[in-house]
């Protein structure tokens, strides 16, 4: 595990490098992109080596069998996160955003209002509103340096056509890790309401050391009639161009409605997908994690001790992911300026708060999962624009 290593991504087709230039104007040439959610570090050896074993195999056809591929899921679910998955609950998506797309098809219909708790994951937003549904935007209150749910104020966000809760659990952009209450509180707040909760727990593995445990939402009770879990190994072990998630639905009712919208648009798994994911799922995958999740703190520490440095400048805590968020309320300037210093004077591509709803419009997202060193640069950087 050399986290350290600089890996040239330019001219890769990486979206992360080769895009960022169309999209905020900062050359990769001389800029540090920080802005969609993938790493620039190697995956763990046990999986480019499962690579390598169906390259030198040679032939690349479907996939068949997958019960070795589920129990990989199965055995990685109960050792890092305590949670039995019967095998036959699992469906494989192109990724979570189509698994996302999917549950809003298959539960809801034209003009369904979705619940988010915003500022959230952009790529929520997009589905629902391309599907023709609405969104309910909840705004999180920050409470102590932490995201936090206010319940009461959410009643009276209701229009009444709400079927469905999006929750993003840890937290993007946030960082936040939800405490079992605070799960309590949206299995309470879904039950009175008749709500569908569709938990998107991808980043779920990537908890600082220091934080509290991640739960799943499938641990909370009385809900399982209303679940509708979201994992995927693609952030974890930064494979995201594998395209693979997994739906995982107890209710017999939900997962037969899950299974014919599946039928309904022909989509499986692709062999390279499960081939990664089968082998990241194991005790080697698990020490890879490890290791990153201690040089991730490292990276936060350094992240968030910098920025915090700058006057009117404040990096909210991580506890899980490796996207930092900064607000810059008090720093008295326009958004656009903040930008412009940005994007401008300190060359670094971060994602603008507003795309995450209401609630971001005052901050950005930096993406540090990146060397310490690119790191420990864009800091410096950011100190001399906003000095």
């Amino acid at each position: 595990m050399n986290f350290d290593e600089i890996i040239n991504r330019v001219g890769t087709h990486s979206d992360k490098w080769d895009s960022m230039e169309k999209n905020y104007g900062v050359s990769p040439d001389n800029g540090i992109s920080m802005w969609v959610a993938d790493m620039d570090f190697r995956p763990a050896k046990c999986i480019s080596d499962s690579i390598a074993k169906m390259q030198d195999h040679g032939i690349y056809g479907y996939y068949g069998d997958d019960s070795s591929y589920r129990q990989s899921i199965c055995w990685w679910m109960e050792t890092r996160h305590n949670w039995k998955v019967n095998p036959s609950h699992i469906f494989t998506t192109h990724g979570l955003v189509h698994g996302t797309g999917m549950c809003v098809d298959a539960y809801t219909k034209e003009g369904d209002g979705v619940i988010l708790f915003t500022p959230v994951y952009h790529a929520f937003a997009r589905v629902i509103t391309a599907a023709n549904r609405t969104v309910t935007e909840c705004q999180l209150v920050e409470t102590d340096g932490r995201y936090t749910m206010d319940f009461d104020a959410y009643e009276k966000c209701l229009t009444g056509n709400e079927k469905m809760i999006i929750l993003c659990s840890p937290h993007n952009p946030g960082g936040t890790v939800w405490a079992r209450e605070e799960l309590q509180g949206v299995a309470d707040f879904a039950i009175k309401h008749d709500l569908i909760i569709v938990s998107d727990e991808i980043h779920h593995d990537l908890v600082m050391p220091s934080s509290q445990k991640h739960i799943a939402m499938s641990l909370i009770d009385g809900i399982e009639d209303r679940l509708v879990m979201m994992t995927a190994p693609t952030k974890t072990f930064n494979i995201a161009g594998s395209h693979t998630g997994n739906v995982i639905i107890p209710d017999d009712i939900l997962r037969q409605k899950f299974a014919q919208r599946m039928k309904a648009t022909g989509i499986s798994g692709n062999s390279f997908g499960l081939v990664m994911t089968e082998a990241a799922y194991s005790p080697d995958g698990a020490v890879w994690v490890d290791g990153l999740m201690d040089y991730l703190a490292t990276n936060a520490r350094i992240f968030d001790e910098g920025i915090n440095a700058i006057n009117g400048l404040n990096s909210m805590k991580l506890e899980s992911t490796y996207l930092a968020w900064v607000d810059f309320k008090d720093i008295g300037l326009s958004s656009q300026q903040i930008i412009e210093k940005i994007q401008t004077d300190a060359q670094i591509a971060a994602s603008h708060g507003a795309s995450f709803g209401s609630g971001g419009h005052n901050s950005m997202r930096f993406n540090i999962g990146l060397p310490k060193q690119r790191v420990i640069e864009a800091v410096e950087r950011m100190q001399q624009a906003f000095k």
